[in-house]
């Protein structure tokens, strides 16, 4: 099967799991349930569930374990998105082609729906350890791999990079903390993706950490290859960005070197089948748009 043809099927497991997720959802609170769907649906890739899928299957997972904390991921990655996209944070008009979730529903709406995303991810992962943990050891895996999300969402990830963003021409921005930046604001999820998805399969502490490199290498490459995407366009908003302190050449070289180490690790599981993430990595650091 071709990359294409894998990744449309494992994103229509995961958006048909999201839409079961709000099937029947009514009350008085309706608003709010349209503003949280119009920003789920409104395009995606899916690309941090479906490395949360796919490498709990590289060590021996399965999609009925996983998926509850895939849908998480995806939850809180698009929480993100319509915080970052309010007047108070990034004041952007439009994602994906359309407008903006407060351009439609308002502020007020935006916050909380970003909210309630955050929550009934918090919720949708406990929910299904309490239920389905069969074992202690089950359990114990399940909750981690919660923790393991939190805390990569949290201020010691995500968010702790959001604020180096927000404060970025405070506190004299340079590579060293741009880097950190990048780190924290983009490779923190995707860490969390394929960490969760290590322990939620059968990975041991090595598996783990070596998960950790690899997430932080993909997130760092991916970043980088945004900013070689987007450089006339950020110069012209005297945006900071990798090519701020480094030239175009060095910035292509940065991103060989990072993929190149997460195709390492990638290799040290040769014995199993890591084809569609090899080729999933190629395309996220080598793509066009």
């Amino acid at each position: 099967m071709v990359l294409e043809e894998e990744l449309d099927l494992t994103k229509n497991l995961i958006d048909k799991e999201l839409h079961n997720l709000f099937e029947g959802k009514f009350g008085y609170q309706d608003r709010i349930f349209e503003s949280i769907k119009y920003s789920l649906f409104t395009g995606g890739k899916r690309i941090r569930p479906i490395l949360l899928l796919k490498i709990c299957e590289l060590f021996r997972g399965n999609y009925h374990t996983a998926m509850p904390f895939a849908l998480a991921i995806e939850m809180i990655h698009t929480y993100s998105l319509i915080h970052d996209d309010l007047p108070a944070m990034d004041d952007d008009d439009f994602r994906r082609g359309k407008l903006t979730n407060h351009k439609v529903f308002g502020e007020a709406i935006a916050i909380l729906s970003g909210d309630g995303l955050l929550n009934l991810a918090f919720e949708t992962m406990l929910d299904y350890s309490l239920k389905n943990s069969n074992t202690l050891d089950e359990y114990k895996r399940n909750i981690r791999a919660a923790y393991e999300i939190a805390r990569y969402a949290g201020i010691f990830g995500m968010i702790g990079g959001q604020v180096v963003d927000l404060l970025s021409n405070e506190i004299n921005m340079d590579n060293d903390k741009l880097m950190y930046m990048y780190e924290a604001k983009t490779a923190a999820l995707i860490q969390a993706s394929v960490v969760a998805g290590t322990i939620l399969g059968e990975g041991d502490e090595d598996d783990i950490q070596r998960m950790r490199e690899f997430g932080l290498y993909l997130g760092l490459a991916y970043q980088i290859r945004d900013d070689i995407l987007d450089e006339k366009e950020d110069r012209l908003v005297d945006k900071v960005t990798y090519l701020s302190f480094n030239k175009l050449d060095k910035a292509k070289k940065m991103v060989n070197h990072l993929s190149q180490k997460a195709f390492e690790i990638l290799n040290y599981y040769e014995d199993r089948d890591v084809e569609f993430l090899t080729k999933l990595v190629e395309f996220l650091v080598h793509r066009d748009y």
